[in-house]
């Protein structure tokens, strides 16, 4: 069975606390908080002012540039500011607050249950429309969907790939849509081959999703998906890195920077991006849900919900019973790449595919202890980087040094930090330098314009 070459480890899935919870679709919050950059690239510029009347799905902000991606009001109601607010990390981001007023929605958009599957559209056209959705990579990338398939001049896909993965322990949001929702996958599946020009698609399923598997393949055989096919993969984190996942699926390596996966012939997209992708082309529905996991095995109840953008991570938290008693840790995503939330009344974004309640034991950093030079940081690195050295370089601003030792290169899987026996704080560190790193990039790069 395949997998990728390099580094990798086995963390424990915890899985089984949300995994056969189906979708639920929350109530529609009283009020939302729609941040302005929910994607890689420039911040979105508001079209709306405080005191407009808005409708569900109307176009609130607009990209501020190529690489970056629209923004789309998730409820109706008015504008009631647009400011400063903190996120979920603390820190200050420009947002837009409505009050919700009823649900009435854009009259365009297509909410009938019926599946839409043929697609006459021209890959331009159907570029254009996702665009337009501000569909962004829904796997925590949250690079904006229309310039990951604009392919370049003299370039051309040979495979699309899309990520069923979902390695990140604790996570099912993408297993759910995949079990609940394999039809409108794999519509978005074949409107992306013919956005892109491929004939040859693989869905990649780690071996602990059989169900999965097995029902995508009996929806491929009932309805006759031509040209998709889904690959069962060895159980291994990060798995879902793009990188890996176009190694274990083509046998294919990624140059370094600025190589990207076209380089090789691939594209890559998430489950929910491709089910987004479906709506924005066949309902002219823009991105305003999506499923989110909430788990942890002391909470009370777990869920995935369908949960619109803007809503609280405290409500969520309420949903579920509220916070376990003692330590805890709520993070958004998973263990391994999840970040801490520290303001729970921070919103829902486009990229956060679950929130995570770790407790007791699970919460606890343990206590830092010297490096004893055991590498296994090394051997567990996916990407054949020094961990160990990259924080040092890191922790003593070394920032020269860190860039020739292609600190940028990091994927932020955590695999180094898990492996360490001395509890060594290594992707945080690793994280500040290649933040740093990047920076400098950028300004060496604007002053030689």
């Amino acid at each position: 069975m395949r997998t990728f070459p390099i580094g990798g480890i086995h963390p424990a899935d915890n899985k089984e606390w949300s995994k056969d919870k189906a979708i639920e679709t929350l109530e529609l919050p009283n009020e939302v908080r729609i941040v302005l950059t929910q994607h890689i690239g420039a911040p979105a510029t508001p079209k709306v002012a405080k005191g407009d009347k808005v409708l569900t799905g109307q176009l609130i902000a607009e990209a501020g540039g190529f690489v970056s991606a629209n923004i789309h009001s998730p409820i109706s109601g008015t504008v009631t500011a647009i400011d400063s607010l903190p996120n979920g990390q603390g820190q200050r981001q420009n947002m837009i607050v409505i009050k919700r007023e009823g649900d009435e929605w854009v009259e365009s958009i297509d909410r009938s249950p019926e599946h839409k599957r043929e697609c006459n559209l021209s890959p331009a056209d159907i570029i254009a429309k996702i665009k337009d959705a501000g569909i962004v990579g829904l796997g925590g990338a949250q690079f904006p969907a229309h310039v990951k398939l604009s392919i370049p001049d003299g370039q051309k896909a040979e495979v699309l790939i899309i990520n069923g993965v979902e390695c990140e322990p604790y996570l099912t949001s993408d297993y759910r849509n995949m079990i609940e929702r394999g039809e409108m996958l794999l519509t978005g599946v074949e409107i992306i081959m013919r956005a892109i020009g491929v004939e040859r698609a693989v869905i990649g399923v780690e071996n602990n999703k059989p169900d999965a598997i097995a029902h995508l393949n009996d929806i491929i055989a009932k309805e006759n998906y031509r040209g998709i096919e889904v690959m069962p993969l060895k159980l291994r984190y990060p798995q879902g890195g793009e990188k890996q996942l176009i190694a274990a699926v083509t046998g294919r390596q990624v140059p370094p920077p600025p190589a990207l996966p076209i380089s090789v012939g691939a594209v890559v997209s998430n489950v929910s991006s491709a089910i987004a992708i479906y709506e924005a082309v066949q309902k002219n529905k823009p991105l305003i849900e999506r499923v989110v996991t909430v788990t942890g095995k002391h909470l009370k109840s777990t869920h995935n919900y369908m949960v619109r953008f803007g809503t609280s991570v405290s409500t969520l938290l309420e949903l579920a019973g509220g916070l376990p008693e003692g330590d805890v840790k709520i993070l958004n995503g998973g263990p391994m790449m999840g970040r801490t939330i520290v303001e729970i009344g921070s919103p829902v974004i486009k990229g956060c595919s679950g929130i995570t309640v770790l407790s007791g034991s699970e919460a606890a950093r343990g206590k830092e202890m010297s490096c004893i030079k055991c590498a296994k940081c090394v051997s567990a690195c996916p990407m054949g980087l020094e961990p160990y050295l990259l924080s040092k370089l890191a922790k003593l601003q070394k920032w020269d040094m860190a860039e020739e030792h292609n600190t940028v290169d990091c994927i932020e899987c955590g695999c180094c930090s898990y492996t360490c026996p001395s509890n060594l704080p290594l992707l945080d560190y690793i994280r500040v330098g290649k933040q740093t790193v990047m920076t400098n990039i950028r300004a060496r790069a604007a002053a030689n314009r």
